[in-house]
């Protein structure tokens, strides 16, 4: 536990309000026990799900949530950047508002980072300790397995399929010894945070970017490995068919490229 610093966490979301009416409550207890300060930031992309409204009730006792509505087209990249602009304190935080993100892991990222201010932290589910929900060793776990574990969720397969298979092949292209390039999973001094990775990216994708800007600012990452549940309510939105999962990985592949590029141009 420590009250020596402060934290703006958020949650960049798109008709999760079941999930949200779970998970604010229970981060907003943590961060009591954790933060000398702190806020946790909803930035919404125009949901349809009541979001708005079940936020503006919440505010009523839990003065430290923050309500952002954006109205420009549905971004995932630029939606975390809009918290990330708008938070007050110095050390921000973001994750899923899917519930894959367990609040004990996130507490687990917490006090690494209060143990490592200055360094990055990221959640890794390819890290020592990491996995999915039913599939603790990741490398071994063979793919009908995997299968079967997420199969009675209402978790995309082709989106547990893509965030496994794609690291391992985008790391033949990324010259990073960080296993999770697209966790999405992070706590980090805001300061270190560029713009430029945010800008003209699709989805996930930002990450790749994100993280090599910390490598050429020379950050030290640290990943805590984490067990990746399935979401609590609703549909995965990052491969929920063929169509999406290509469309969706092309970015990815190019964003690993372009770093690649950058690496062997600058080391």
């Amino acid at each position: 536990m420590s009250k020596s610093y402060s934290l703006s966490l958020i949650f960049p979301t798109l008709n999760e309000r079941k999930n949200l009416e779970i998970l604010v409550p229970q981060f907003y207890k943590l961060l009591e026990e954790l933060y000398k300060d702190f806020e946790i930031i909803i930035v919404d992309d125009n949901s349809t799900d009541g979001t708005d409204k079940y936020i503006n009730h919440l505010q009523n006792t839990l003065s430290k949530v923050i309500y952002i509505k954006r109205d420009e087209k549905k971004s995932l990249p630029l939606s975390i950047f809009k918290g990330i602009n708008e938070a007050k304190f110095n050390n921000v935080a973001w994750l899923d508002a899917d519930g894959s993100m367990h609040i004990n892991a996130f507490s687990k990222l917490a006090q690494t980072h209060i143990e490592n201010p200055s360094s990055v932290i990221i959640g890794s589910r390819f890290a020592e300790g990491g996995g999915y929900k039913g599939i603790q060793d990741v490398e071994n776990t063979s793919l009908l397995k995997s299968l079967f574990n997420v199969q009675k969720s209402q978790d995309s397969v082709f989106g547990m399929v893509l965030s496994n298979l794609f690291n391992k092949f985008l790391s033949l292209f990324y010259k990073s010894d960080i296993k999770d390039i697209t966790s999405g999973f992070i706590i980090t001094p805001k300061k270190y945070i560029k713009k430029s990775a945010f800008m003209n990216c699709v989805y996930g994708e930002y990450f790749i970017y994100l993280v090599a800007n910390f490598l050429e600012q020379n950050i030290k990452i640290i990943e805590v490995g984490y067990i990746c549940e399935t979401r609590l309510n609703g549909v995965s939105k990052t491969a929920p068919n063929l169509i999406v999962l290509v469309k969706r990985g092309i970015p990815y592949v190019a964003a690993a490229i372009r770093c690649r590029r950058k690496f062997a141009k600058n080391y």
